[in-house]
């Protein structure tokens, strides 16, 4: 059941994840130090002094910072929303915040608020703006949780009511419809402390959705682990973080980059099984975004432009029988679409309990043939004559019109 509150997420299955702040400066090193961790948290992994970190702040003056040019990137790649880090792990507030003075407009020579440039640049292209918080771990405050305490030795209330709780309204008091709050690592979080702060966003914005790493299992959808797909469909919604080369935030050192065709892969595979998909960019120090996501989302988008419609708005289909190598299955109302990876001159289904009705390439409406048959078995079967791949084409999307609304299969005949 889709609800009125979550339909545009449902709906919109692609969105950019933003990881940029103080981290992204030291780019994975510091003082001659590589991190052999994720860049972002290189504060915690190289015990770096918090005082010696804080001074990063005033160094950070990031000029090629342009909100407008990042959300036209994501909405050219097809996606429908954005996630930007307000506040990370390290405690740096990358908007204007009122509670703390340890932000991107008071104690950076950056002195501009990244948030309020990402909202205007949202409403401008039509996309939907998300926030992430890090709402348990904050490594600049001694009260907040720090990966290996247990809470024994903290004060993580005062830390709650007077950081977090406070910076949470401010969040969703000053920068008009937020889509969602991507909360992360709950650590030693109650129970009533995670019900609070969820009171706190839906009172504030009814609407707002709640990833579900906000803790103890109050989240609005689900949130699997940092690029993970779950195997077969998920029975509620759900949503998979992941990065374009191992990193979140920055590392000059990290050049592993995933091609287009393996994160269209990636994207199909997760919507085919019921989620959304999440992508990352890192950008740099100054503020730009790494040519390397640059062309990748640009590749993206062209075959969103031919073939969104396989993508938003889709359901998963039921379990299909059987596994066929590179082949993934996404469905609207009365429509099959036939993701294709693999090259090869014909595609070979069993077991579908729908009448087809019209087959075609979804890009450009080509037709193409379907027969129609039983096996020897006693299994249905379609067979569909698959035209050449065109040069660019990752993925061969075939659309077939059925005269169900329902796609169905018909149990194996063993």
């Amino acid at each position: 059941m889709i609800t009125t509150a979550m339909k545009w997420w449902q709906e919109g299955k692609f969105g950019l994840f933003i990881h940029w702040g103080l981290y992204s400066l030291l780019a994975g090193e510091y003082q001659g130090q590589k991190t052999d961790n994720i860049a972002e948290w290189i504060l915690h992994d190289l015990d770096i002094p918090v005082e010696a970190y804080r001074e990063l702040a005033s160094r950070f003056n990031p000029a090629s910072f342009d909100a407008e040019s990042i959300v036209r990137m994501a909405r050219d790649a097809g996606m429908s929303y954005i996630v930007f880090t307000t506040k990370h792990h390290e405690g740096f507030a990358m908007y204007d915040s009122q509670f703390s003075s340890y932000s991107s407009v008071k104690a950076a020579s950056f002195k501009r608020d990244p948030l309020a440039e990402l909202r205007s640049a949202c409403d401008k292209y039509g996309l939907v703006l998300g926030i992430y918080y890090s709402q348990a771990q904050d490594w600049d405050d001694p009260a907040a949780c720090r990966e290996g305490d247990d809470g024994t030795d903290k004060d993580f209330t005062t830390y709650f009511r007077k950081k977090c709780i406070p910076q949470v309204t401010e969040l969703l008091s000053n920068y008009g419809r937020i889509g969602l709050v991507w909360f992360d690592t709950p650590m030693y979080m109650s129970t009533a402390q995670s019900e609070e702060l969820k009171a706190l966003v839906k009172q504030l914005q009814p609407d707002c959705l709640i990833s579900g790493r906000i803790g103890n299992g109050l989240g609005d959808y689900m949130t699997t682990g940092d690029n993970f797909i779950p195997l077969l469909p998920f029975p509620g919604p759900f949503e998979v973080p992941a990065t374009i080369n191992a990193t979140w935030g920055y590392s000059k050192h990290d050049n592993d980059w995933k091609s287009a065709s393996r994160i269209l892969r990636s994207l199909v595979k997760v919507v085919s099984r019921g989620g959304n998909y999440l992508l990352n960019i890192g950008p740099t120090g100054d503020g730009t975004v790494p040519e390397a996501c640059v062309s990748v989302l640009a590749e993206i988008g062209i075959f969103m432009r031919n073939c969104g419609e396989s993508i938003y708005g889709t359901r998963p289909v039921p379990i299909y029988p059987y596994d066929i190598e590179g082949v993934y299955f996404t469905a609207k109302p009365g429509k099959l679409f036939i993701h294709i990876f693999e090259p090869q001159e014909r595609a070979y289904l069993l077991n579908i309990a729908n009448k087809p009705l019209r087959c075609y390439r979804l890009s450009d409406k080509l037709p193409l043939k379907l027969i129609e048959r039983t096996t020897c078995e006693g299994d249905s079967s379609w067979l569909i004559s698959l035209p050449p791949r065109n040069p660019d084409e990752i993925d061969l999307v075939v659309c077939v019109e059925i005269a169900e609304e329902q796609v169905e299969f018909e149990p194996i005949h063993w």
